[in-house]
This record gives structure tokens, C-alpha cells and sequence, in this order.
């Protein structure tokens, strides 16, 4: 059986950029795993650093996202329209957050992320929490 791919959620991608705790599991899974990013993932990367660090930092990030050995998923499909609608239905999501479930569940894959919103996802995705914020 073939490994699985990773979905990195923005929170995975921060603690990568940022070097946060979780970071050098980022980086492995980036470098020995099928990585997937979302455009929605990239967007809130790229649009959280511009209002926390300014405009070039955040195109100097984004710019190393679209670098990184990572399937970026810039488009969608009625499927996954419609399972991020149902997931965002039932659960107290965000719509990226909603639409980043999705992914997972489409591609059969691990979310890698560090935020507390999946916590209710546990029993239906399959995912690897990273360290919390303390």
C-alpha cells in the first residue's frame, strides 16, 4: 500500500515559517511525504504575515510556499464544494477550515495542522495534531 499524503493546514504552515514547535515535523513530512496546500491555506499565510510583517514579507512567503515539494490544490469540485458544506453544516468551522477538511477527506490523507477547530474532526479525518500554541 502506497504511503499517504499529508494535507498541510495554515497553522502547519506557519509553525514551518515561523519555526515553531512542530516545524522539523513539517519539514520531514515535506521532504520524505506526498504533500497537499490548499490555496486557502496559502491565502491565510500569505494575507496573516502581510498584516502582522507588511507586503513584502508576506510575497517573499509566498513565493517560498510555491517552492516547497507540495501538490498545491488551486481549484475545486462539485464534490469537494459539497463536502466542505456539509462539514461546515455540522461543524463550528471556518469555511478554509471547512474546505481544508475536505481536501483531507477527498484524498484520503493526514491533516497536519495545530488548531483546536479540527478537534470535533478527530473521529472522521485522520489527522496529526501539532504542538499547541501555549
Amino acid at each position: 500500500m502506497a504511503d499517504k499524503s499529508f494535507v498541510l493546514d495554515t497553522s502547519a504552515l506557519m509553525a514551518f515559517i515561523e519555526k515553531e514547535e512542530g516545524a522539523e515535523r513539517v519539514r520531514e513530512i515535506l521532504l520524505k511525504k506526498s504533500t497537499i496546500i490548499h490555496w486557502l491555506s496559502i491565502m491565510e499565510t500569505v494575507y496573516i504575515s502581510q498584516r502582522e510583517l507588511g507586503e513584502e514579507e508576506a510575497l517573499t512567503r509566498y513565493a517560498l510556499l510555491k517552492k516547497l515539494n507540495a501538490k498545491i490544490i488551486w481549484d475545486a469540485d462539485e464534490a469537494l464544494l459539497l463536502n466542505a458544506a456539509r462539514i461546515k453544516s455540522t461543524h463550528s468551522l471556518s469555511l478554509a477550515d471547512s474546505v481544508i477538511a475536505a481536501i483531507t477527506a477527498q484524498y484520503k490523507a493526514i491533516l497536519i495542522h495545530k488548531d483546536p477547530e479540527y478537534e470535533p474532526l478527530q473521529d472522521v479525518l485522520e489527522m496529526e495534531i501539532l504542538p499547541y500554541r501555549k
